[in-house]
């Protein structure tokens, strides 16, 4: 068997794509919570809140690092295995990857080093303006990330000269058709995973019946924002599904999983499928009858489009498609029934002692995680097989190397992601057994920036003076 350059190289950019989602999703969500612990702690002085901000930053910080390394390598990948790509749309995406490192990485980086270590070296004003900037930072670059991303998908704004993208207005290219809907999208997929981090972490205290405050609290804030952002996702994912059906119908036919340019009526929604793509048919088909005419068309009897609509040469395939949606859509199915079920035992008094239910929100820790996975593998296989949505293929995007170089990049950087994902696992494992440390009595700002500039302590004064 023959080794294939473009497969190689979309295989290992899906790989490195994968584990680098998950710690910028880290980031944005824990970066907000962060702000919010430290702002209640400001404004109550409960010291329980400064425990909890000192607890979730040790794990903010240890995603942080992980995602900045991981983030540096996609930016070369995309130099060396698709090269032509950067040859060709270089003009569209450089420039919105250079603003993203001139406000949002630099922002980041100016006050990370306050937030981690300059509480007792500065006051709280200051401090707390660093939280919170941040938080900004991780929000403007994923808005960056999410506005070059969302171009390749619906492109608007250029034209093409001479087989290369040229801008012609900035305002089109960055508020692209899709923009407005994947940004929120993302941005409240990346809270609710935290959300559910956090009470999964609190629920796992629960049921060791440790740190038991820290853990009430965290499991009603965790569960109580989980139920309120899963309602404000299922509208923004409504609104996105439609978008999608207007710009990438192919996307969504394949992730429907039917094949035929209307399908019988009243149509069934498909949870299990294994797809044919060389007969355009499905050999096995697991289903709810009318849940697809009344989810999907919003009728009895609607019809669902199927990817027979779409020439051959220009259909994604399938199964990864169909299956991305599936773990997104089933995962925020869970999401939602365990915030209803959150609610119900809050109202019955139950909510800290349902011993079953702690277990259940435990098992829910990392269902984020895979939400967010699905979403993407939805968005970037159903791309297909575009680089750029209907106008560079994959394989005039791809770098002339040979397909062995890649492999072996490939094979390294398995390795050294193996080795990054389980020292992350293990500090976090063991940071998440010691729990939240007791606090000193004191507060922990010093009350002004002069300490952070003396070179040495002052003097005391003699006698007489003064």
């Amino acid at each position: 068997m023959s080794l294939d350059t473009i497969l190689l190289s979309r295989i290992q950019f899906a790989f490195t794509i994968t584990f680098h989602i998950i710690f910028p999703t880290l980031s944005i969500g824990l970066s907000l919570f962060l702000a919010v612990a430290e702002g209640v702690w400001l404004k109550t002085k409960n010291e329980l809140w400064l425990r909890i901000y000192r607890f979730w930053v040790v794990i903010f910080a240890m995603g942080f690092g992980v995602g900045v390394v991981t983030g540096i390598v996609l930016d070369f990948e995309i130099g060396t295995n698709f090269g032509r790509f950067a040859q060709i749309a270089g003009a569209v995406v450089g420039p919105l990857i250079a603003f993203e490192v001139l406000t949002a990485f630099f922002l980041e980086a100016g006050f990370l080093g306050i937030m981690l270590f300059g509480m007792g070296r500065v006051g709280p004003k200051t401090h707390y303006f660093a939280t919170c900037m941040v938080a900004l930072g991780t929000t403007l670059s994923a808005s960056w990330i999410l506005a070059t991303n969302s171009w390749m998908q619906t492109p608007a704004g250029y034209v093409l000269d001479h087989g290369r993208f040229v801008v012609t207005n900035w305002l089109q290219v960055i508020f692209n058709p899709s923009y407005l809907y994947r940004m929120p999208h993302m941005l409240v997929a990346a809270y609710l995973t935290s959300a559910f981090l956090i009470a999964g972490v609190a629920a796992i205290y629960l049921l060791r019946q440790k740190h038991l405050e820290f853990a009430r609290t965290t499991f009603r804030f965790g569960l109580g924002a989980a139920g309120v952002l899963i309602i404000v996702q299922v509208f923004l994912g409504d609104l996105l599904y439609g978008m999608m059906i207007e710009h990438q119908p192919s996307k969504m036919q394949a992730a429907e999983g039917f094949w035929d340019r209307q399908s019988e009526s009243p149509a069934p929604y498909f949870w299990i499928i294994v797809p044919d793509q060389a007969h355009e048919r499905n050999r096995f088909e697991l289903g709810t009858p009318y849940l697809g005419s009344i989810w999907l068309t919003h009728s009895l009897t609607g019809r669902v489009a199927g990817l027979k609509n779409t020439p051959p040469d220009r259909r994604p395939l399938m199964a990864p498609v169909f299956y991305g949606f599936r773990v997104m859509y089933v995962t925020a199915i869970l999401m939602f029934a365990t915030s209803v079920t959150a609610l119900y035992l809050h109202l019955r008094r139950r909510l800290y002692t349902t011993r079953w239910f702690h277990r259940i929100c435990a098992a829910m820790t990392p269902a984020g995680f895979l939400a967010i996975i699905g979403g993407w593998y939805l968005a970037e296989t159903g791309r297909q097989p575009y680089v750029v949505f209907g106008l560079l293929p994959t394989a005039d995007a791809v770098s002339p190397v040979a397909a062995q170089a890649v492999l072996v990049t490939f094979t390294v950087f398995v390795c050294v992601y193996a080795v990054f994902l389980t020292a992350f696992l293990v500090f976090t494992v063991r940071h998440i057994r010691r729990g939240p440390t007791d606090l000193p009595a004191a507060s922990p700002y010093s009350g002004s920036l002069k300490r952070v500039f003396m070179t040495a302590p002052p003097k005391p004064l003699g006698a007489g003076e003064g």
